[in-house]
């Protein structure tokens, strides 16, 4: 048993945590520890509620992360995953840089957290997103939204839906920034609708689920979809398969949530039963070339 226990992976979130509204932290560590991979919070600020509920009360954590860093170094800890996602400062960019540097072996996974539906967050300033670039280049894997993806790129957000041509460009493009893989969700294409689109620079090969849309939109999606892929690949997924897990999952929850008509604030509804899910023996066979 002993042994056993000490195969589990373990995963550094450098993220922030919000006591009321699942997003962030509060999703991550759940989900990849039903997954099988232990999570190691590094709070960049913890918050009474997040930010979608406009009023919150907030302790920001940057001067946190390096001690922390210093501390797992001395103790000889090994992650096996160093993922970042939203992030309240450019000093905090210098924090994360440190610990995928800390962890080369790692799985370095950046969900570049700045914006959505064409706009940046308020928060994000046009610093912290230029330097965004910086972790996308030392990183193996980014998962931006379309927004996300346009910033990235200097593009204009597209306005309707993009040709399969054009999301190619766009993957390949986010891919010789740094990324090794790219994921790009919330995709409107030409004939297909709703996509989550994925591409491997190892092999050049391009990847598309269609998604089934439900009109809402809630708190920790993204962090749900890129936790469920952490965990497909640390696990010995493939990317297709990784991604169709995710999707799924994300979708599956979403139309729960939708169902028991639960404020967007709130985020998803997951816990219980539902968890079980993410370790079926479905197929996920659904993912298909591009």
């Amino acid at each position: 048993m002993d042994k056993e226990l000490n195969r589990i992976k373990k995963a550094a979130a450098i993220q922030d945590m919000s006591g009321i509204g699942r997003c962030s932290l509060t999703v991550i560590i759940p989900v990849l520890s039903v997954m099988g991979v232990q999570v190691c919070p590094v709070p960049t600020a913890v918050l009474s509620a997040h930010t979608g509920y406009g009023e919150f009360v907030m302790r920001d954590l940057t001067d946190f992360i390096q001690p922390a860093l210093e501390h797992y170094k001395k103790l000889g800890v090994q992650f096996d995953c160093v993922y970042s996602g939203f992030l309240a400062s450019s000093e905090q960019i210098d924090s994360c840089l440190e610990f995928f540097k800390a962890y080369p072996d790692a799985l370095k996974v950046v969900d570049p957290v700045m914006g959505d539906d064409g706009k940046a967050y308020a928060t994000y300033t046009s610093e912290l997103c230029t330097r965004m670039s910086e972790l996308v280049a030392v990183a193996d894997l980014i998962t931006p939204n379309l927004t996300e993806a346009a910033i990235l790129l200097g593009e204009e957000y597209p306005k309707g839906a993009i040709s399969e041509h054009t999301a190619k460009d766009w993957l390949v493009r986010l891919s010789q920034k740094g990324a090794k893989t790219v994921v790009i969700t919330s995709v409107k294409l030409e004939g297909s609708g709703a996509a989550t689109i994925g591409y491997d620079s190892s092999d050049k090969s391009f990847w598309k689920i269609d998604n089934v849309l439900v009109p809402a939109q809630y708190s920790g999606t993204g962090d749900m979809f890129t936790s469920v892929l952490i965990g497909g690949l640390l696990r010995g997924d493939a990317l297709p398969v990784a991604m169709n897990r995710a999707a799924e999952y994300t979708e599956h929850t979403v139309y729960q949530t939708y169902q028991c008509k639960n404020s967007f604030r709130d985020g998803l509804l997951f816990e219980g039963e539902g968890m079980a899910w993410l370790n079926s023996a479905h197929r996920f066979d659904d993912c298909k070339r591009m």
